[in-house]
């Protein structure tokens, strides 16, 4: 009776653990755990002989989501405990100390959060703990180490801080600790006393300091992670003294400095020796050959010099060998291309030099990576390469390598990336067709060739049908290559992103099928012979972002499609025979960021679109025809940094509006028929260092301040009419005397403009008045759109209610700090979106007359736009721009995030854009105030518009102002906004930079591992960076291998974008244009990238 009741107790609790689990993806426990079958039969459930009690539970790997119910506490004979790679959460119920014969608890990679519960050290018989890959955080509690009878514990990867418990010398019996990937800070000395330790991990933590020498005493130890923290200082002289069982050695990016100890080479045990970004000086001695057994060597970002010892080769183990960006010089030992079970030698970036030996792969069976650019080494590729048929990256770039390519390359099957580029290889004389491609038809794994700045003189394929399908990029800058680019390069190279050929002797046309390769980014052909027109089939090159045709012989128009090309960010026609009027679609492209069409035979004018560039940095239409008047629309292109349109013939005056190109470093407009005078508004160009009008009509007298101070008389010959007080200008002085006849020309002029102006003046004081007059009635349920903009098309309450469903909570999307927003249809079929503010809620008003106020007056591609808007004493709404993709925070948090990073940096790019628009595009400074995920809105394109204006502040002429309530969103609110109430431009960015760090982290300033208040978002990465950035951002990012250390890079960059966006000082910040034209460095670098 009791065998029958004790099993019926533990069938009770399996049954209430099942009742607990709600996804059971592929059944193991709903389908299998029954009343039917006996409890020892069940999944994962393993019984004692003796006593048929459950005494196992093993979970692992099921994909169960669930809790645990306080009735597990109830199978009292439970041993072990294994639920790992789940997604179990909270709460793990205290019962669970009702288990006292319990040894083993593996709770890894599950979703526990919050702090570990205190009552785990009531488990006396706890000998294995595994609590890692949760969300853990807060302190480890000292009742943890109760647990004396330990000898693992893991809590690796959670968000645990503070200090580690001195109570940890509790635990004499542990042999393996694992505390890595957490916010620790402290290291106790009572872990010097834990003798029977022998893996201690504590890597990418926030220790900081020297490294406590207590840790060299622990003298069972075999594994030593410290990689990822902020040690300094050396290491110490008798490292391997007290280690005489180190197997591992992992110090990689701290910043330890000195030389490496002559006895680190004497611990010859060592199987992994990591010690890579540090700052490492010295040389390695001949004694690291005592290291037998050692199979990974990582000393790569050090300043390490001298010779690489022979006695490296006596390594046989050896299989990983990582020296990159040091100062090694002399030869490479011929004795390490000798290590058989060598897979990856990295010594790129040093000064080695010499030769490659004859035998190169005949030692090197394994080889995978072969790593050596940016060295002096000469000589030829051993043909022996072949040998090593394993291989998938072979980098000797930017050496002074010579001779034929080899044609054993052919040969690799695996082979990924080649490049040879900066040396001076050479292939078969006279040159042909076969030359080099013949071996390329045989690299059916290849994605990346690099031979650019070779003498290679060889000829194009006539097909490129046998190539790689997965093949990506290839560079051949300036390597001689002759005759016409392939007819059916579409055809088969459909996966290619980038082709770079410029400074050649390519001839023939541009081929048609180029617009089958979907995939392209970057078409590099400039400074070649090309001929005929440019194809209309480039416009189907969706992803392009790079065409250089510059210095060819092209002609005839550009194609009026190239509005198709979205993406393009730099376009460079210049010197060819282009004789067409510049297509209206090419103002189309407000992203573009380089414009080069000079030298050219184009004619026409220069339209007013042409200020839809918004982002441009440079133009260069100069030595063409064209005619017509400089429009004053360039005045808006703010970011322009280049404006060149000399050579030309175009007349009328230098705009004033030029005065608000506070970017400008370049002007010329040399060498046209412009008349007028010279805008005194151009001495406000700080930045302006190039100034050229000469040979023109110019007149007038030459400003003196700002930037032309340093302007010489060149800038200004052949201008007849110019005059100066300064001698160095070489014009003549200016008179004040004014003729009789010009003075009648004057008195003339007031005669006529004085009547107009009062009569202009009057009108504008009945105009104000009868607005003053009109907001003083009162008027219920009378709807009428707002006074700003009479353009709107009229609506009503009832409109707006029949548009909504009866603002039915199926059209909801979503609420707001002042209201609602509803979806609607509208009685002409428009779908918007209808704001409606709560009018119960203080400042509702002010809020929705402000973002009036704001909406009306500006325009963006990158701001919501607002269509009308409806308003009575008890209803206000504004009628929106409807945006279907939703909000970024729902893209971030609730679309398992499918954004990659070229979504996230265009994203981002948008609302620098808008910010930018904002901070220096409007006639006084707008502050945003409560920039964040919900107010990014992104339209059925992916493009992010800024929206919630309702908090805005208008600076007018100063930079600042202080303001007493705060209603910026906690979290992403800058410091001074907060504390001291001071608006400026500088809190947008600030919070720009949160935005930033949220967008590639996943992670938001208010996430629970932040609310402890010891660190926030900002210093979570900060102490992340630079070396251990891969573990803060969204792994998604860093999901694909080939592309890994690429994406890891550009992240790297943008976050330390952020951190200067979140400066504790505002001075420090960079602004909103800087944070733009970085983001454009940055995305212009990854998209070099392979893959991209």
């Amino acid at each position: 009776m009791a065998f029958a009741q004790n099993i019926t107790t533990d069938k009770a609790a399996l049954l209430a653990l099942k009742a607990h689990i709600t996804n059971d993806p592929f059944g193991l426990i709903t389908n299998n755990w029954s009343d039917t079958t006996s409890v020892c039969n069940w999944v994962g459930i393993i019984c004692s002989v003796k006593h048929k009690r459950v005494t196992s539970l093993n979970f692992s790997f099921m994909g169960l989501t669930g809790t645990f119910p306080p009735e597990v506490g109830t199978l009292s004979f439970l041993t072990y405990v294994t639920i790992k790679n789940n997604s179990f959460h909270d709460p793990l119920p205290i019962e669970l100390t009702n288990l006292p014969r319990l040894k083993m608890m593996s709770l890894g990679n599950n979703n526990f959060s919050g702090e570990i519960p205190s009552w785990i050290g009531r488990l006396p018989r706890m000998e294995e703990l595994y609590l890692y890959g949760n969300q853990f955080s807060g302190l480890i509690p000292t009742s943890l180490f109760n647990l004396t009878s330990l000898i693992m514990l893991n809590l690796q990867e959670n968000q645990l801080s503070g200090s580690i418990p001195r109570e940890v010398g509790n635990l004499t019996l542990i042999q393996d600790l694992y505390l890595n990937n957490n916010q620790l800070t402290e290291i106790p000395t009572e872990i010097g006393a834990l003798q029977r330790l022998r893996t201690l991990d504590i890597e990418f933590n926030l220790f900081s300091g020297p490294i406590p020498p207590f840790i060299f005493n622990l003298s069972s130890l075999v594994i030593l992670g410290l990689s990822g923290n902020n040690f300094t200082g050396g290491l110490p002289d008798d490292i391997c003294e007290d280690l005489p069982s180190l197997g591992g050695l992992y110090l990689s990016y701290n910043q330890l400095s000195g030389q490496l100890p002559s006895t680190l080479w004497r611990c010859e045990n060592l199987g992994d020796v990591a010690l890579a970004y540090n700052q490492f000086i010295g040389s390695i001695p001949r004694s690291v050959g005592n290291l037998t057994r050692v199979k990974r060597i990582f000393l790569g970002v050090n300043y390490l010099s001298g010779e690489i010892p022979y006695e490296l080769g006596y390594l046989q183990n050896l299989e990983y060998l990582a020296m990159q960006e040091n100062f090694f010089n002399g030869t490479i030992p011929p004795t390490i291309f000798n290590l058989s079970k060598l897979n990856t030698i990295a010594l790129v970036k040093n000064q080695l030099s010499g030769t490659l030996p004859a035998n190169l792969g005949v030692g090197l069976p394994n080889l995978v990576q072969f790593i050596l650019g940016r060295n002096k080494l000469t000589g030829n590729i051993p043909e022996s390469i072949t040998n090593s048929s394993m291989l998938t990256l072979f980098d000797v770039g930017d050496n002074s390598f010579s001779g034929l390519i080899p044609n054993v390359f052919g040969r690799f099957e695996n082979l990924q990336w080649i490049n040879l580029e900066l040396n001076n290889f050479t292939t078969e004389s006279p040159p042909s067709e076969r030359s080099i491609f013949s071996f390329l038809t045989n690299l059916t794994s290849l994605v990346r060739l690099e031979l650019s700045h070779n003498p290679l003189n060889i000829f194009l394929p006539s097909s490129f049908i046998n190539f790689s399908s997965s093949f990506q990029y290839l560079s051949m800058v300036n390597t001689g290559i002759e005759g016409m680019i392939p007819k059916d390069i579409g055809n088969f190279l459909r996966s290619l992103t980038v082709l770079v050929m410029d400074d050649n002797q390519i001839t023939g046309t541009i081929p048609t099928s180029i617009g089958k390769l979907k995939q392209l980014q970057g078409l590099h052909l400039s400074n070649n012979s090309l001929e005929g027109n440019i194809p209309a089939e480039l416009c189907q090159l969706e992803n392009l972002n790079e065409l250089y045709l510059a210095n060819n012989k092209l002609s005839g128009a550009i194609p009026a499609c190239f509005d198709n090309l979205s993406a393009l960010r730099t376009l460079s026609l210049g010197s060819n025979n282009l004789n067409s009027t510049m297509p209206s679609s090419l103002w189309s492209l407000s992203y573009i960021l380089h414009l080069n069409l000079s030298s050219n035979s184009l004619r026409g004018s220069l339209p007013v679109q042409i200020g839809n560039l918004e982002v441009v940095l440079d133009i260069d239409v100069s030595k063409n025809q064209l005619s017509g008047e400089i429009p004053s629309s360039i005045g808006g292109l703010i970011n322009l940094v280049n404006l060149s349109l000399s050579h030309n013939e175009l007349e009328g005056s230098i705009p004033d509006s030029f005065g608000n190109l506070v970017n400008l470093e370049i002007l010329d407009l040399s060498s046209n028929n412009l008349t007028g005078v010279i805008p005194k508004s151009l001495e406000k160009l700080s930045h302006l260092e190039q100034f050229n009008v000469s040979f023109n009509q110019l007149e007038g007298e030459i400003p003196s301040g700002g930037p032309f101070s340093n302007f010489s008389a060149q800038s200004f010959v052949s201008n007849i009419g110019l005059c100066s007080a300064s001698s160095r200008f070489q014009v003549a002085p200016c008179t004040t005397k004014t003729s009789q006849g010009s003075g009648r020309k004057t008195n003339k002029l007031v005669y006529i403009l004085l009547p107009i102006l009062l009569a202009m003046f009057s009108l504008i004081l009945l105009l104000l008045f009868m607005t003053y007059r009109r907001r003083k009635k009162e008027q219920v349920r009378e709807d009428t759109p707002l006074p700003y903009q009479p353009a709107w098309r009229r609506t009503t309450y009832q409109e707006l209610s029949q548009a909504t469903d009866g603002f039915s909570e199926s059209n909801l999307i979503g609420r707001g700090s002042f209201g609602s927003v509803y979806k609607a249809t509208l009685s002409d079929g428009t779908i918007a979106a209808v704001k409606i503010f709560n009018l119960l809620t203080q400042d509702a008003n002010k809020s929705f007359e402000l973002e009036c106020e704001i909406l009306c007056n500006i325009r963006h591609r990158n701001l919501v736009k607002i269509i009308t808007s409806c308003s009575s004493v008890d209803f206000k709404a504004l009628i929106l721009e409807y945006m279907p993709n939703g909000n970024l925070d729902m893209w971030l948090y609730h679309h398992d995030c499918g954004l990659n990073m070229l979504e996230r940096l265009n994203i981002m790019i948008d609302v620098a854009l808008a910010l930018d628009y904002l901070h220096n595009g409007y006639g006084k400074p707008i502050v945003h105030c409560d920039l964040k995920p919900n107010n990014i809105l992104l339209d059925g394109d992916m493009v992010a518009h800024l929206t919630d204006f309702g908090i805005s502040k208008l600076l007018g002429g100063g930079d600042s102002i202080t303001q007493t309530i705060t209603l910026a969103t906690v979290g992403y609110m800058a410091p001074e906004l907060g504390l001291d109430g001071i608006v400026s431009r500088k809190c947008d960015v600030y919070s720009y930079g949160i935005l930033l760090m949220e967008t590639f982290t996943r992670k938001k300033p208010t996430d629970e591992m932040f609310s402890a208040g010891e660190m926030g978002l900002r210093e979570w990465i900060a102490k992340a960076y630079p070396h251990s950035i891969n573990n803060v951002v969204d792994p998604n990012l860093l999901s694909d291998d080939k592309s890994f250390n690429y994406a890891s890079e550009c992240l790297s960059s943008i976050m330390l974008l952020a951190l200067t966006c979140t400066s504790e000082s505002p001075e420090k910040r960079a602004s909103s244009k800087d944070v733009l034209n970085s983001l454009n460095k940055i995305k212009a670098t990854f998209l070099t990238y392979p893959g991209w």
